[in-house]
């Protein structure tokens, strides 16, 4: 790294997130190129060469960059429909309007996702991307197109569905794909996309929709699928009682279960949700290391209920955060997830103690890296890790006079953030996007919402 530009960091408080929690009152931190060269308490050292910026972060906390591990980044613009609705009932109002959705509108909505997310810390963010319409255009290309200009890490999961309402499914018929089309494409969009190296920006994995809208031949060829191409696996699982009764009457047992028998539970694997899991299906995900994405605020929303993630926490279950789809999260933020897995977890059977403050960190850091397979690069500041972290400004009305910062992150209001970096390049100043127009995107974002309702009238 002799060569490499050096952006120098200092007076700050660090949450380094590696496996002994190491935090440091007044530290420093070294970005050489697109990787954390040194990390430490009081000054960086003396004599660094082509040191091209320092910043002075007095009164910040320094922590790894959020990791989003379960979004539909196309609802963007289906927010603030159907808001008194369960899981199944919002489906089913929705679905007609989603099934209009083309390339444009899918554009659009991901660069209003990816653009909300970045500006609030998140440095690595995903899409569960599901729905392709019949002659709908490029989906996957276009958002993979918005994340790479937004400048995030960005893993696409590209879904799928084949059980339409014909077949006892919720999706319209023209909104889902036939077995081999889904297959061929998710195989297409792995080859052309699928990036495996130590700093790639953009990685792709299988993700067949949920057990109520594609068919068991979909979940089984598409877990060969991605094991022989070498990428992870995502799905819905046990997001609510409806479908735990699902899976029993068309299965013959529950939701862990059937994934088992179609290969779906294992380490490269991570469900999103999770919500309705017993003792032993939370065992079977602990002794297989399937990933959970945790995604408190949408799981309220639609009153699917509380997971139980100091129990998944304690079997060893990899469990990160997630926003999910805007149409169930309206405020499409993740760093808010902190504080609401926090206080949400509360509520249920361990009360107070649940889950703290650094706990919630982690899920929102280091555990979103594990979910997304991507721990050995990203999720901790740690020397030869990827420079992806943000600086939190703790100094103002909302936080100064909490002592402890990482309580002041979590407990308190949303942190305005001074920076945040990803691969070393800076994409967020001041609370603002460098990447891309923010005003432009609300305004394209709001156009195609309204041009998305149009069509779902007339049709």
């Amino acid at each position: 790294m002799a060569a490499a530009q050096r952006i120098v960091i200092e007076n700050c408080s660090i949450a380094t997130v590696d496996a002994d929690d190491t935090e440091y009152a007044s530290g420093y931190l070294v970005i050489a190129g697109n990787r954390i060269e040194a990390i430490g308490a009081g000054k960086a050292p003396e004599g660094l060469e082509n040191v091209v910026r320092r910043i002075d972060a007095t009164g910040h906390l320094v922590t790894p960059g959020l990791i989003n591990t379960h979004h539909h980044f196309y609802q963007w613009i289906t927010r603030g429909l159907a808001t008194d609705h369960n899981l199944f009932n919002w489906l089913v109002a929705l679905y007609p309007t989603w099934a209009r959705i083309d390339e444009p509108m899918v554009y659009a909505a991901a660069q209003g996702s990816l653009a909300m997310m970045a500006r609030g810390g998140v440095t690595t963010a995903m899409d569960h991307h599901y729905v392709y319409p019949q002659g709908s255009g490029d989906l996957s290309g276009a958002v993979i197109r918005a994340a790479r200009e937004t400048g995030v890490r960005f893993t696409l999961a590209r879904g799928s569905m084949d059980r339409s309402e014909k077949d006892g499914g919720l999706p319209p018929d023209f909104a889902v794909e036939t077995l081999e089309g889904a297959l061929s494409a998710t195989e297409a969009t792995v080859k052309e996309h699928h990036d495996a190296s130590f700093d790639a920006m953009t990685q792709v994995a299988v993700a067949p929709c949920s057990p109520f809208s594609v068919s068991t031949e979909l979940l089984k060829q598409g877990a060969e699928l991605a094991r022989r191409l070498g990428v992870r696996l995502h799905t819905h699982g046990s997001e609510t009682v409806e479908e735990e009764k699902f899976c029993h009457e068309l299965f013959g047992m529950g939701p862990t279960d059937y994934f088992e028998s179609t290969g779906w539970l294992g380490e490269d694997v991570w469900m999103a949700h999770c919500v309705h899991m017993n003792d032993s299906d939370i065992a079977a995900f602990g002794r297989t290391k399937t990933g959970v994405a945790h995604c408190p605020s949408s799981n309220a929303r639609l009153a699917a209920g509380i997971a139980r993630v100091p129990d998944m926490l304690k079997a060893g279950v990899p469990v990160g955060l997630g926003v999910d789809g805007t149409a169930s999260n309206e405020s499409g933020e993740l760093h808010t997830e902190l504080r609401n897995a926090l206080l949400i977890n509360r509520l249920g059977a361990h009360r107070e103690a649940a889950l703290n403050a650094r706990q919630a960190l982690r899920l929102g850091t280091y555990g979103g890296a594990q979910v997304l397979g991507r721990a050995a690069e990203t999720g901790s500041l740690e020397a030869g890790k990827l420079a992806d972290l943000v600086l939190w400004k703790l100094d103002t009305l909302a936080h100064a006079s909490i002592a402890d910062p990482v309580t002041a992150l979590v407990f308190g209001a949303a942190a305005p953030i001074t920076a945040s970096f990803v691969n070393g390049r800076q994409i967020v100043e001041d609370g603002r996007l460098l990447t891309v127009d923010e005003d432009a995107i609300a305004r394209s974002t709001r156009d195609e919402a309204q041009r998305l309702a149009r069509i779902a009238r007339q049709g």
